[in-house]
């Protein structure tokens, strides 16, 4: 069975030329944890999708995967 993707963190900050840890170090958090993100093994609260919008400077729903 395929794993769900629900967030495009990993593929975002691609297209911006940065990096997971460069993240972590940008919202002041655990590198694990921002990894996990980006692997979609764990999902970020909401509040802190909005902080990583801002730092990635995207719109929010840009990190989102559609559900149409």
């Amino acid at each position: 069975m395929e794993k769900e993707v629900y967030n495009r963190i990993k593929a975002v900050l691609a297209e911006k030329g940065k990096t997971n840890n460069w993240l972590a170090d940008q919202l002041d958090m655990n590198r694990t944890t921002v990894s996990k993100w980006c692997r979609n093994e764990m999902q970020p609260r909401v509040e802190t999708l909005f902080q990583i919008a801002k730092v990635i400077e995207v719109d929010v729903r840009v990190l989102l995967v559609s559900t149409y």
